[in-house]
C-alpha cells in the first residue's frame, strides 16, 4: 500500500499522509451514518448512548442545542455501524497499517472528533501513547478525513520527528490532565506540521507523536475518523478509557500468543470520569 518514500517518511517524520486511499462512496457511506447522528443529538440535552463501561457514547460540547447542534466525539461508532466497519477492519487503510506495524494487527478502539462551524473544541498538544499505554511501541493512530481538512477548519497538527523524543508527562502535580505542560505547549505550536488534506485521504501517525488542533473557523465542518491500531504483539497495560466491542479483534495476520515488551519506563495514566479526554483536558461537557 505504502511506497518506499512513504515508508521512509512514516519512520523518519513519524506520520504520513496518503492522499485518496478511501473511496468516495465509503466516505459517503460513513457521513451519511454521521450527519443522522448530527440529527439525533439535536433530541439531547446532555451526553447520552452508553457504551461498554458506561462512559457515553456521544460527546457533546457546550452550548449544545436543539437549533445549534455540537455533537464533538462518537466513541466507537464501529460498535454501532457497518459502514465504519467496513473501512476500519479491512481495505485500504488495514493494508497501510500492515506496511508500518507487520502482518499481524490487531484493533484497539476508535473514535469520530467532529468539528462543525461555531464549534470551539480544540485539541491541545498530547501523544496517544499515555492514554492507552502498551507493552511496545508498534502502535500506529490511523486518522480518515472524512471532510477536507484546512488550516481555517481545523486541521490536525503534528510535531514532526517527535516520536523520536524523550517521553513527555501527561500529568499536572497528580492529576491526570491528558496533555503536555504549558512550556512544550508553546514549542508545538511553534513548530507543528499543519496536516491539511481531502476527503478520503488517511494518515498514519506513531502514537508518540505529539500532535493537537485548534478550532475550526471557517463555515466548513471537520470530521476525523480516528483508530488506534497495535501489532498483535503488543498488548495493553490497561483497559481503553473507552472500550469497543471489538477491542483486541485480528483486522490482518493472525494473533499472538506472546506479548512483546518494550525496554524502560512509560507513565500510567488513570481512567478519567469524564465521557472523553475533551473533558480531561479541560474542555467541559453540557450540564
Amino acid at each position: 500500500m505504502l511506497t518506499a518514500a512513504q515508508k521512509q517518511t512514516y519512520l523518519d517524520q513519524g506520520f504520513v499522509l496518503i492522499p485518496q486511499a478511501i473511496s468516495a462512496n465509503k466516505i459517503a457511506a460513513m457521513a451519511e451514518e454521521l450527519q443522522g447522528w448530527i440529527e439525533e443529538s439535536r433530541d439531547h440535552n446532555k451526553n447520552y448512548g452508553a457504551t461498554l463501561n458506561g462512559k457515553s457514547r456521544f460527546d457533546l460540547e457546550p452550548g449544545h442545542s436543539k437549533q445549534h447542534p455540537k455533537l464533538r466525539r462518537i466513541n466507537n461508532p464501529v460498535d454501532i455501524s457497518q459502514a465504519y466497519r467496513d473501512v476500519l477492519f479491512e481495505g485500504p487503510a488495514v493494508e497501510a497499517a500492515v506496511d508500518v506495524l507487520g502482518p499481524n494487527v490487531k484493533f484497539h478502539h476508535c473514535k469520530l472528533n467532529i468539528k462543525l462551524p461555531g464549534m470551539v473544541t480544540r485539541v491541545d498538544y498530547h501523544q496517544d501513547h499515555p492514554f492507552d499505554v502498551h507493552t511496545n511501541d508498534d502502535h500506529v493512530t490511523l486518522l480518515v478525513l472524512l471532510d477536507d481538512m484546512t488550516e481555517a477548519n481545523g486541521c490536525l497538527r503534528i510535531v514532526a520527528g517527535s516520536h523520536l523524543w524523550p517521553q513527555y508527562s501527561h500529568y499536572k502535580d497528580d492529576q491526570f490532565v491528558g496533555k503536555v505542560n504549558e512550556e512544550a505547549q508553546a514549542m508545538c505550536e511553534a513548530t507543528a506540521t499543519k496536516l491539511e488534506g481531502k476527503a478520503g485521504d488517511i494518515c498514519l501517525m506513531n502514537t508518540w507523536c505529539l500532535h493537537g488542533g485548534t478550532s475550526n473557523l471557517s463555515q466548513n465542518s471537520r470530521r476525523l475518523l480516528i483508530c488506534d491500531l497495535t501489532a498483535a504483539d503488543n498488548y495493553p497495560l490497561m483497559e481503553p478509557q473507552v472500550p469497543s466491542e471489538h477491542t483486541g479483534r485480528i483486522i490482518a495476520g493472525k494473533s499472538s500468543r506472546i506479548a512483546r515488551f518494550r525496554s524502560g519506563e512509560v507513565e500510567m495514566p488513570y481512567h478519567y470520569e469524564s465521557d472523553s479526554f475533551f473533558g480531561a483536558q479541560g474542555q467541559d461537557s453540557p450540564y
